[in-house]
């Protein structure tokens, strides 16, 4: 894959990003922010909140192409350390990832939301990268699935977790910021094979 492929997929996923964002926003409303500019209506405030959640939708997408070229290191590091257990390393990662999205945020919500909704956020995610996953490996190969899998649900919990834990974000921000980053993350693991197999368009007027 070539620079120029690379910088095609950066442009992107960073539209991506600012259009979830922005579309995300409209459902969320954060704080009333479209309701204050729209009554009365106020297009200047309006087109201002927009951009502002097109700007944050872009900063997650950032996160997210962060994410994706450590999981390429990480899962090439990985197959040359532990070889052929590195699908069982990656499968006990998944569990115990999914353990302490369910655990630690219940612990510091002190029992002031009942557990069954950490269980049920962290059920979502699984089943929703099972299904990514599944879609990953039967347009390239099958054991595609489980690293697919460990990206999906380990480093979108990576890159979504510690922006809650120091307070980045609210309820309503991290909404918005996981499902960004699970379009963004998405997009970049069912495109990443498919650019590795398109010619470039200079290979093709050469042909």
């Amino acid at each position: 894959m070539n620079s120029r492929k690379v910088v095609n997929l950066f442009l992107k996923t960073l539209a991506l990003g600012g259009l979830v964002g922005l579309i995300v926003s409209f459902f969320v409303n954060v704080s009333g922010a479209y309701t204050e500019n729209l009554q009365p209506f106020n297009f200047i405030g309006l087109l201002g909140v927009m951009l502002f959640f097109i700007g944050h939708g872009m900063l997650y997408s950032a996160v997210s192409q962060t994410g994706f070229f450590a999981y390429l290191y990480v899962h090439r590091l990985g197959l040359s350390i532990f070889r052929s257990f590195w699908p069982t390393v990656q499968i006990v990662l998944i569990a115990f990832v999914l353990f302490d999205l369910v655990y630690f945020p219940y612990k510091n919500a002190e029992g002031e939301v009942s557990i069954i909704w950490f269980i049920l956020a962290a059920f979502a995610l699984f089943i929703y990268g099972w299904i990514i996953a599944k879609i990953k490996a039967k347009e390239t190969k099958k054991h595609a699935f489980i690293p697919a899998l460990f990206f999906m649900v380990v480093f979108t919990v990576v890159e979504w977790v510690p922006a809650l834990r120091i307070g980045f974000v609210g309820v309503e921000f991290s909404l918005i910021m996981v499902l960004t980053l699970l379009a963004c993350n998405t997009y970049q693991l069912l495109i990443l094979h498919r650019l590795h197999n398109s010619p470039d368009k200079k290979e093709k007027i050469a042909k």
